[in-house]
């Protein structure tokens, strides 16, 4: 068998140090003004009846494990940090497991984005150890357990050049499938060759991009492309334009508008400064703007592979 199976942390003890203490994503003033416009506002009920709705939408029963592909056109576009807000959103909201699954194992984020605190089998190790007699109970021993019955299987433990070959990412997933309601998979950048075969086996797609003007215009060229394939492809797919930066050069509306033209869900995740700054994710310190839109982004993900 291949790979050595000793755990080994995420972060190394002696880098522990360097980060500061985690900000709150919105500033105290913003919250304090929206906490004044909620008591004295009438929209507060329909804030709430919204909410109903989309958390009606997130716990939908599924017959079969639905997996959400997250990908994006270029590094350093919030890729892993959507994976893991949905990933999250999910576990909070539903009652059967959740998997994470890292297919991007260059040196990837996803395990710091979720807190892991260590790492011992992956992707490939997985697919070569996997019986269809396992319980669930068997299967989550080899995976990384996380808040909310939710797991995490890693792409690599940190190994510079580490690879994911594709037969056994599909071995991989085809057989966690049955365990799982749903599943997260953290993809390579596209063209990427699992990436490729990540996004054709999904039963939806989230397309991450900067919000900026290149973003746009590259995701826009990546979208028609995909109007060559199969008409659920575009169709079932979520594009997301994550600013990291307040207050861009960007007309959001206006791209969003463009983008929605080629037939694809389009949603904006805004600037955070919790998640600006980094490392592992805590939910109770997003922004109220960052919470509700990601939860729209996971509902609709989730719808899309309902009708696949």
């Amino acid at each position: 068998m291949r790979g050595t199976f000793s755990s080994l942390p995420v972060v190394d003890d002696s880098l522990a140090g360097t980060r500061r203490k985690p900000r709150h994503g919105e500033p105290l003033v913003g919250r304090a003004l929206r906490a004044v416009r909620r008591t004295v506002s009438s929209s507060a009920a329909r804030e709430v009846a919204e909410a109903s709705r989309t958390a009606e939408t997130l716990q939908q029963p599924v017959a079969t494990g639905r997996q959400i592909a997250v990908t994006s056109i270029r590094g350093g576009a919030g890729k892993s940090t959507v994976s893991a807000l949905l990933g999250r959103t999910y576990a909070h909201y539903r009652h059967d497991p959740v998997l994470l699954v890292e297919a991007d194992p260059a040196l990837g984020t996803l395990p710091f984005r979720l807190g892991a605190p260590s790492l011992r089998w992956t992707v490939r190790d997985l697919a070569e150890m996997l019986e269809p007699s396992m319980s669930l109970l068997d299967v989550t021993g080899y995976l990384v357990q996380l808040p909310d019955n939710a797991w995490l299987l890693p792409g690599s433990k940190g190994e510079v050049g580490a690879m994911i070959d594709t037969k056994a990412y599909e071995k991989a997933m085809v057989a966690l499938r049955r365990y799982f309601g749903v599943t997260v998979v953290d993809c390579e950048t596209l063209p990427a060759e699992v990436a490729r075969t990540a996004l054709s086996a999904a039963h939806s797609r989230v397309l991450v991009a900067p919000a900026t003007f290149e973003g746009v215009a590259s995701t826009h060229s990546v979208l028609q492309w995909m109007a060559g394939l199969p008409r659920q492809v575009v169709a079932g797919t979520v594009v997301v334009l994550t600013e990291a930066v307040p207050h861009g050069g960007l007309d959001i509306d206006k791209a969003v508008q463009k983008l929605r033209a080629t037939g694809a869900t389009v949603h904006l995740l805004p600037y955070d400064r919790h998640l600006a700054a980094g490392g592992e994710i805590n939910t109770e310190l997003l922004a109220h703007a960052t919470r509700e839109a990601v939860t729209h982004i996971a509902a609709e993900a989730l719808s899309l592979s309902l009708r696949r």
